[in-house]
């Protein structure tokens, strides 16, 4: 909800503390310390940030030039920290104020930006400290993957799976003296070995052999079953994978790939081959289930893949504040010590971007998005589809080419997607749009507060469909026009008030309804009698007018 004015003057009143903190920002602010400053209102229970005012008491407004496309600082602050933090600007007699609303921290989590966890320390930022932040990471509880696993050594974990994950780590930290380490002093840096050496639930699920895992923690396996349809029994295949993830992560994708089928389409003269399952999304599905899954149940991870649709059922529901429609924007990382060594050799991101990627994976390949259907307290269960909505919509999204796809946040793909097959747009989404429309990917019809947004001409003429562009872009026009004549004539002698109208058009806001009745009687075709809510509208035709003598009659109408 948009802030109001007087709430900006009740923000002005009160003191800075946790939960406000203004800045004046005459001329500009600085995008790394405004980073900064919403991982501390974040960590200290999320807070607004105001730009334009003068920090001492009495504030006033001065006005701010900072951030001039609040919606760009938005998607911006957005890729940096995975989390949504609104961006909104007032335009006010004293000036120009930008508003930034940053939500709270999720219990037991910490935002934090390239490594560095921040809070408010007077006029400036200051580091958590250890025990703040062991802290908040024990509000729900210790992290099940750094505690010792009692009785397990290091004779339970698999050298060569230790060895690639050292390979990776070099990699990706440019650090080629990684590779002369050896394996305890590779599991102390990584701190998958604790309190004295002694080896972690994280080592034995990334790393255990299958006697150690069977030993000490025999639920920490996949189980692979792939059905060729959709009738009860025994699967087609089936294989369980009772090793460190680093064992058989690339066998499982493998095992899926045998049976990728590749789909094909023509476009003119181009043809396309898209594989039913993309490597990345599953992949990235994988990594969440063996990462976020609840391993003090005793159940194993499932992949069931069918001909075109893959499901991952991972034990444990979403974590506590976590739900189907915020997954995107939040992130819990229900076993830190796991997701941290996962993330130190590049494999997942910290920031949770994960479903992002499979949602971006299965908007650009014409999929259906991801879908959480079926989770339940006790199960995580996503389902990633294969089969290929609209081939057309796969070739306008490789038109707008590479450079401007790199550009695209997440919701950006969510508002292409959700024009395309005709659904409704969160406010999120909608102020998406704008920035769409300037790298030609959407067209605004109308202005201000009343304008449509729709997939660019450049689509309908791929789908072979240049009527159906002709006739959301243009003809909706007239089409409302002949909706308001055809109800004047049903209702004949007796015409209709304004209210009526509404019913016809129930789409369409006041304000537009008038205007194409305004449009109508400047045409000739329609009249009115009364003012305001007395007034009645006729066809120009009727009796109404006819008595009154041809003069006056076109001045009615």
């Amino acid at each position: 909800m948009p802030t109001s004015v007087a709430q900006l003057e009740q923000w002005l009143l009160e003191p800075e503390g946790q939960r406000l903190e203004f800045k004046e920002a005459k001329q500009r602010y600085d995008f790394e310390k405004l980073l900064k400053y919403c991982v501390a209102l974040a960590n200290e229970g999320g807070g607004t940030m105001v730009l334009g005012v003068t920090d001492k008491r009495p504030r006033r407004i001065v006005g701010s030039l900072a951030f001039d496309a609040p919606e760009r600082t938005e998607a911006g602050l957005h890729q940096r920290l995975g989390h949504r933090i609104p961006v909104e600007e007032l335009r006010l007699p004293e000036g120009r104020v930008v508003i930034v609303h940053v939500p709270a921290r999720l219990p037991g989590t910490a935002w934090e930006i390239d490594g560095q966890y921040f809070k408010r320390a007077g006029d400036d930022l200051a580091a958590l400290s250890s025990q703040e932040l062991r802290d908040i990471f024990a509000e729900t509880g210790p992290d099940f993957s750094a505690q010792p696993c009692p009785g397990a050594t290091l004779a339970d974990l698999d050298s060569e799976s230790i060895a690639l994950f050292r390979e990776r780590w070099a990699r990706k930290s440019g650090d080629i003296r990684r590779h002369d380490l050896s394996d305890q002093q590779t599991l102390r840096d990584a701190e998958l070995l604790v309190d004295g050496d002694r080896v972690s639930y994280a080592a034995l699920i990334l790393f255990g052999t299958r006697a150690g895992l069977t030993r000490w923690l025999a639920q920490a396996e996949l189980v692979f079953e792939y059905r060729s349809s959709e009738a009860a029994g025994p699967a087609a295949d089936r294989e369980e994978y009772r090793a460190g993830f680093f064992a058989w992560q690339d066998a499982l994708w493998k095992k899926i790939n045998l049976r990728n089928d590749r789909q094909s389409y023509q476009d003119d003269f181009f043809r396309m081959d898209l594989p039913t399952f993309a490597e990345v999304p599953v992949r990235e599905a994988i990594l969440n289930a063996v990462a976020h899954r609840d391993y003090r149940l005793g159940g194993s991870i499932f992949i069931r893949q069918f001909a075109k649709r893959l499901e991952v059922v991972s034990p444990g529901g979403l974590p506590p504040g976590i739900t189907p429609e915020n997954i995107i924007d939040q992130q819990y990382p229900r076993n830190r010590r796991l997701a941290e060594a996962l993330g130190r050799c590049g494999l997942i991101e910290r920031s949770g971007q994960g479903l992002n990627l499979m949602m971006e994976s299965a908007v650009r390949q014409g999929k259906p998005l991801p879908s959480f259907a079926g989770t339940a307290t006790h199960e995580v269960r996503l389902t990633l589809e294969g089969g290929v909505r609209n081939p057309a919509f796969v070739r306008f999204m490789e038109r707008l080419g590479e450079e401007t796809l790199r550009g695209f946040s997440t919701l950006d793909y969510l508002a292409l997607e959700r024009l395309e097959q005709g659904r409704s747009l969160t406010p999120e989404i909608q102020e998406r749009l704008p920035a769409l429309a300037e790298v030609g990917a959407v067209e605004m019809m109308g202005r201000g507060k009343t304008a449509k947004y729709m997939l660019a001409a450049a689509l309908y003429a791929t789908l072979g469909n240049k009527g159906t562009y002709t006739r959301k872009r243009g003809l909706d026009h007239g089409t409302n026009k002949a909706l308001l004549l055809q109800h004047l004539k049903d209702q004949g002698e007796a015409g209709a008030p304004l209210s009526e109208f509404r019913q016809v058009l129930p789409s369409l806001p006041m304000k537009a309804v008038q205007k194409l009745l305004d449009e109508l009687r400047n045409e000739g075709l329609i009249g009115v009698v009364g003012q305001r809510r007395w007034a009645r509208w006729y066809l120009a035709d009727t009796s109404v007018f006819k008595p009154t003598g041809d003069k006056k009659v076109k001045a009615a109408l």
